[in-house]
């Protein structure tokens, strides 16, 4: 009987070699598995292709609201972003493909997985730490760790003596390695590369530069419950629904532009630009949402170990026990996160102008005013508040323990 291996499969040039050379190599009966998670292409033509290369068992898949509500949405509980500026798009889709790449193995017998991840990138440790958590036994192939098919030119004359069906003559291909769904799009190599070089004003889809974005700002509201986002300007919609909504709604004022130099798991820095325009405007509305709902000590605990969850989701940890109980707790924190936020967007720019929760807010205008407060606040209070605070700085001072210059 022949082995069986799932490949995570786009149907664009490099996938594809890679199931011609696992068939052949492996002399196996390739699987293929195409997910769409909202990245705005039609993937029938993947499963086209997949025909062509002699493929029987064909998984195409929308995947784009579990997508938005399983893993993005929580992953934005924690006001998640990487190094302070990734919002980690292509980092939080590799579970989920992960994932069902292990279920269609189990569905279908298959005793491998394959991805087209290169040995020098992320998405290799993703895929696999991912599959090993939900399949101890699972085996994984890697082609691009195993084969010497090391440039495009050598995959182009691959498909040629392998009968691969390839458009020769593409014109207006990206010069760029890309990556879509519903949350961002990744642009990296090319002029890229060099971490002094602009990148192109034409490189951006989705979002327009800042100045040629509309001179009038658009104020939009956001509703939350149980700190995720389910409605905007009104509208009810689902995760998905928001982020999509979202995006183009920041895409045409020019929110959402990256340009990140990062430092990968495997140990060198990349440089990469990236277009989060939905994913911008939900961060700052939810930020907001919180700043009038959550307990002071809460959030900062909460804030203190997002940096570890957001490299958990880069290295690609999604699946470990410690993501589940930070989880745990991330989803607990939430529970309060209840209100409505309006922003204005403005030439790239989000501003957060009101904030509002009828059963939520511990914000208290008796107790913050600069007027009279009718007694809401003892002001002496604060005197005895102070001099305990500051009674280690007085005993240390008098020791000549605070001398710093």
């Amino acid at each position: 009987m022949k082995e069986k291996i799932v490949l995570s499969y786009s149907g664009g040039l490099d996938t594809s070699v890679i199931c011609r050379w696992l068939q052949e190599t492996y002399a196996a009966e390739v699987i293929t598995f195409t997910a769409d998670l909202g990245q705005q292409e039609e993937l029938e033509a993947a499963r086209a292709k997949a025909e062509t290369m002699g493929v029987d068992k064909i998984f195409v898949e929308d995947l784009t609201e579990t997508f938005a509500g399983d893993y993005v949405f929580p992953m934005f509980r924690a006001n998640t972003v990487y190094e302070g500026e990734y919002l980690l798009g292509t980092s939080i889709a590799r579970p989920l493909i992960a994932k069902r790449l292990v279920e269609i193995a189990r569905e279908t017998g298959a005793g491998a997985i394959a991805h087209g991840a290169t040995g020098k990138g992320n998405d290799q440790v993703r895929f696999e730490f991912g599959a090993y958590a939900l399949d101890p036994d699972i085996r994984v192939i890697a082609p691009h760790r195993e084969w010497d098919i090391n440039s495009r030119e050598a995959m182009m004359e691959y498909c040629r003596k392998h009968a691969i069906p390839v458009d020769y003559g593409r014109r207006g291909e990206s010069p760029y390695s890309m990556d879509a769904n519903l949350l961002h799009i990744s642009y990296e190599g090319g002029i890229l590369e060099d971490p002094n070089a602009a990148p192109d004003e034409g490189m951006w889809r989705w979002t327009v530069p800042p100045e040629q974005a509309p001179d009038k700002a658009q104020t939009v509201e956001i509703e939350y419950q149980r700190g995720d986002a389910v409605a905007v300007d009104g509208e009810s919609l689902t995760p998905a629904g928001v982020i999509r909504l979202l995006n183009e709604i920041g895409g045409h004022h020019g929110v959402g532009h990256s340009d990140v130099v990062e430092n990968r798991y495997v140990g060198m820095k990349s440089r990469g630009c990236y277009e989060t325009p939905g994913g911008t405007i939900l961060l700052k509305a939810h930020r907001a949402m919180e700043s009038i709902t959550m307990d002071r000590e809460v959030m900062h605990l909460r804030d203190e170990l997002m940096p570890r969850y957001a490299q958990m989701i880069y290295n690609g940890f999604w699946w470990s026990p410690e993501r589940g109980v930070m989880q745990a707790l991330i989803d607990a924190s939430q529970n309060v996160v209840n209100g409505s936020v309006k922003l204005k967007l403005y030439k790239g720019g989000v501003h957060v102008v009101g904030r509002s929760s009828a059963t939520d807010s511990l914000y208290d205008a008796d107790v913050v005013t600069f007027d009279e407060d009718a007694g809401a606040f003892d002001q002496s209070d604060a005197t005895g508040f102070i001099r305990l605070n500051a009674l280690r700085l007085r005993l240390a001072a008098r020791r000549g323990r605070n001398r710093w210059d």
